[in-house]
């Protein structure tokens, strides 16, 4: 049962991630392992759906967040984001809880890549009660089309 849960996730993940406008990687801590594949959804002109799909620990882990704010911040170069979601780790052991988003972007206006930090705290409800606050990344990410 926890191979077709996995693949599905899996073939789930790879469908969504091809409508991407932003695809890339994810360094930190993360639901599975230190490094995710990450992805960026518009939803509008000021929010968009931020997605992780990460191996490791024996497992698949999967963030989707709604950054219900994205913002410029200055120059239109440099965006901030805060938004909120859910995680799952589905392997081992079943992990469930939601999760804060908090961060700076930064568009490189020569090249369509994306540098962003962020920091993700989180209460994690089912296998086990707990709070973390260590959850800071790295994302780099290339740009397929406009996300404002």
């Amino acid at each position: 049962m926890k191979k077709v849960l996995i693949a599905l996730a899996l073939i789930a993940g790879t469908i969504s991630f091809t409508n991407a406008q932003e695809l890339g990687v994810r360094f930190g801590n993360i639901s599975a392992g230190n490094v995710a594949i990450d992805g960026i959804f518009s939803t509008g002109q000021f929010s968009r759906i931020h997605a992780d799909v990460s191996f490791g620990g024996g497992g698949v882990g999967i963030d989707a967040l709604w950054d219900f704010l994205y913002r410029p911040l200055g120059d239109e170069a440099f965006n901030w984001y805060a938004g909120a979601g859910v995680f799952t780790f589905i392997g081992d052991n079943f992990d469930l809880g939601i999760i804060g988003e908090i961060g700076l972007e930064y568009r490189f206006k020569a090249v369509p890549i994306a540098l962003g930090l962020d920091w993700r705290p989180y209460l994690k409800i089912i296998d086990e009660t707990k709070f973390g606050a260590d959850g800071f990344g790295l994302n780099v990410r290339w740009v397929f089309g406009s996300t404002n």
